[in-house]
């Protein structure tokens, strides 16, 4: 059987595959619990100080939940359709959200559903032209439940994302960069390597200030401005008297370029 999560590495960052061709990478149990289990060894990797996401084959990123599988679920009761769904899924996203080094999706194709709401959660995403994105869950007769409802409106705004959410369209990739759910859209074939060269532009900087302003801004949106410039000076108070503040400082003095370490 393969590997549902591909992780490979290239110099700091970790390329993480999502491996179900033959089914869109729909997000099946085992995929999610299998990429959940690839975060907690990156979050722990020292060599690893940034991830790009992204799909397996030439047609989708992800085409969203494993509709056969989460149906059983369904099936037996609401209890168990929470349980082994729904919360495993917006685990997943939320992780994806909050996580403490940057993630990048590469949306190469299909990104419906769950695929949409992974997109959504990450830090950043590159699209690729022949990327396509809908919130089609209203199909189901059911609401996005991987976080679809709280984090395009967010993004989008709510009068935009209730378009999506309750038509289910499709919508292109430049309709997405509209929305703020990517940063940008290139050529198919650029794709990863313009998600590389994101990454790069990250990863000349300190991965402890990253880290912070990957947790100050997660974790504010969802405050008042106020306890958000609480948390914002927590963020600052945590990179005080690390290495790198002082680094960082003392090459801009001198004019230089700054040597990071991490610590």
């Amino acid at each position: 059987m393969s590997e549902t999560v591909l992780c490979e590495h290239d110099g700091e960052i970790a390329l993480l595959t999502l491996n179900r061709p033959e089914k869109l990478n729909a997000l099946n149990y085992e995929l999610i619990d299998r990429l959940m289990d690839i975060l907690d060894r990156i979050e722990d990797d020292e060599s690893v100080r940034a991830i790009i996401l992204t799909g397996a084959g030439e047609r989708a990123f992800s085409a969203g939940g494993d509709i056969p599988e989460f149906s059983r679920s369904v099936a037996a009761g609401p209890q168990t359709a929470l349980k082994e769904f729904v919360t495993r899924g917006q685990a997943m996203t939320a992780r994806l959200e909050a996580f403490p080094k940057p993630v990048i999706a590469a949306v190469n194709g299909i990104a419906y559903g769950g695929g949409c709401e992974i997109t959504e959660a990450v830090h950043l995403a590159v699209a690729s032209d022949r990327a396509v994105f809908a919130k089609p869950e209203i199909n189901l007769g059911m609401p996005p439940t991987f976080g679809g409802t709280q984090r395009l409106s967010r993004l989008a705004g709510r009068k935009r994302a209730l378009e999506l959410l309750l038509t289910g369209d499709t919508f292109t990739p430049q309709r997405a960069f509209e929305l703020g759910l990517v940063n940008m859209v290139v050529p198919h074939e650029e794709l990863l390597d313009a998600a590389k060269s994101l990454s790069s532009r990250i990863l000349r900087h300190s991965s402890l200030a990253a880290a912070s302003i990957i947790t100050a801004v997660s974790r504010g949106l969802n405050m008042s401005i106020g306890e958000g410039l609480r948390m914002e000076g927590e963020q600052f108070a945590r990179v005080v008297p690390t290495y790198d503040l002082r680094e960082g400082l003392d090459a801009w003095i001198a004019r230089r370029t700054p040597v990071y370490k991490g610590v």
